[in-house]
């Protein structure tokens, strides 16, 4: 059996990297930029920290911040249109997962309008031609969406999330710098946090799991577990932000090539029925699935353990750190003050059987590392409900 790996060409890491970008550009022969962003970054002047460096060096750019939390396919191809009548020739995705992931979809579509419903990149699609450049530039530190080849597009109208897969979209170059992220608020900071952790272990106990995904996704437990509760409580804390920031990129480096499992199935299903934001939605259930999915990860919840800062863990029998890892998370979790049941995020009982449905369908389950059913899914909702 063969291991796949696929990174990005190019990542820059560390306070003010974000001034690497006129160079980058002018040796990529790169003419205008077409920055996709999210309103609530243009009106915080978080986008304009990128816009204003693009403007001392005399870039020329256009605007387009028609992005919603969950990415719709309207998003979309209102985006390619625009895009087109720019007449840009590379694209800068400002914000977090909603907006790269906006950037990606905007750019496969460009380049491959036999694509163009969007519906049929949902999956593994067999496009043809690599994405418009996509430079990426997150001010989040949990989707890990400037490194994978995954994105994530809402079907408002059958009610779903889309995952597309496709090494064609990875952007060409990463800025990770963390004073793009100090203005991150709390419950944004906790939330993505959590999602980062959520990609670390799921990478990590997921079937496709070896061991070079093995040891990204490890290191990312130990940055997450040492740096998100500063982050969250000290948001100008530049060295746990920028903690944050390497944690969540190597922990998308070892998922986007492994897969995840049914924390993300179910999700999904949060985020596509009630808008549920996607980083709540993962650290709400991770504890609930890990406890689940123990019996099929063998020892490697006592490095979960390990990495989330449990002591003495080789003195513990199996179940005694199986039990320590979920308990870790929990602590952590409420810690930074992640809600623990779905009634708090308006979730409804009567939704669950159709939840546990979608979830089962959904295009990470496969790659869970204990088999499931949607029975089994269903009683995970209902654990997790109240």
């Amino acid at each position: 059996m063969a291991n796949r790996i696929v990174l990005n060409e190019t990542s820059y890491f560390g306070a003010g990297a974000i001034q690497v970008i006129p160079a980058e550009v002018a040796g990529r022969n790169f003419t205008k930029a077409f920055v996709v962003t999210d309103k609530e970054l243009v009106k915080f002047k978080v986008a304009q920290k990128v816009t204003t460096v693009l403007e001392n060096a005399g870039i020329p750019f256009e605007i387009y911040d028609n992005v919603k939390p969950n990415p719709t396919i309207e998003n979309v191809l209102t985006g390619v249109k625009q895009y087109a009548a720019s007449k840009a020739d590379f694209i800068l995705a400002i914000g977090g997962g909603s907006s790269m992931d906006t950037a990606k979809a905007i750019g496969i579509v460009t380049n491959n309008p036999e694509f163009a419903d969007v519906k049929s990149l949902e999956g593994v699609a067999a496009t043809k031609n690599k994405s418009v450049p996509v430079i990426a530039v997150p001010t989040t530190a949990g989707t890990a969406a400037e490194v994978t080849i995954n994105y994530v597009i809402t079907d408002e109208a059958a009610v779903k999330k889309m995952v597309c897969v496709d090494p064609k979209d990875i952007p060409v170059l990463s800025i990770v710098d963390p004073e793009m992220m100090a203005s991150m608020p709390k419950g944004l900071t906790a939330a993505t946090g959590m999602d980062a952790l959520t990609h670390a272990i799921e990478g990590y106990t997921t079937k496709g799991a070896w061991v070079m995904t093995d040891m990204f996704e490890l290191k990312a437990i130990e940055l997450i577990a040492r740096h998100l509760a500063t982050a969250v409580f000290e948001p100008n804390n530049l060295a746990a932000r920028e903690g944050m920031g390497v944690a969540q990129y190597i922990a998308g480096m070892g998922f986007s090539n492994v897969g995840l499992g049914i924390v993300h199935s179910m999700a999904h299903c949060l985020g596509a029925v009630y808008d549920t934001p996607h980083g709540v939605a993962n650290a709400l259930l991770l504890p609930y699935v890990m406890e689940y999915n123990a019996p099929a990860t063998g020892e490697k919840y006592r490095e979960i353990a390990r990495n989330m800062g449990v002591a003495k863990v080789d003195n513990m029998s199996q179940e005694e750190y199986r039990r320590a890892a979920v308990e870790a998370v929990v602590a952590l979790s409420r810690k930074i003050g992640i809600p623990q049941k779905l009634v708090e995020i308006g979730a409804k009982e009567e939704d669950l059987p159709k939840l546990a449905e979608m979830a089962y369908r959904d295009v990470c389950t496969p790659g869970n590392p204990r088999e499931t059913s949607v029975a089994d899914i269903l009683a995970i909702y209902r654990q997790a409900f109240k």
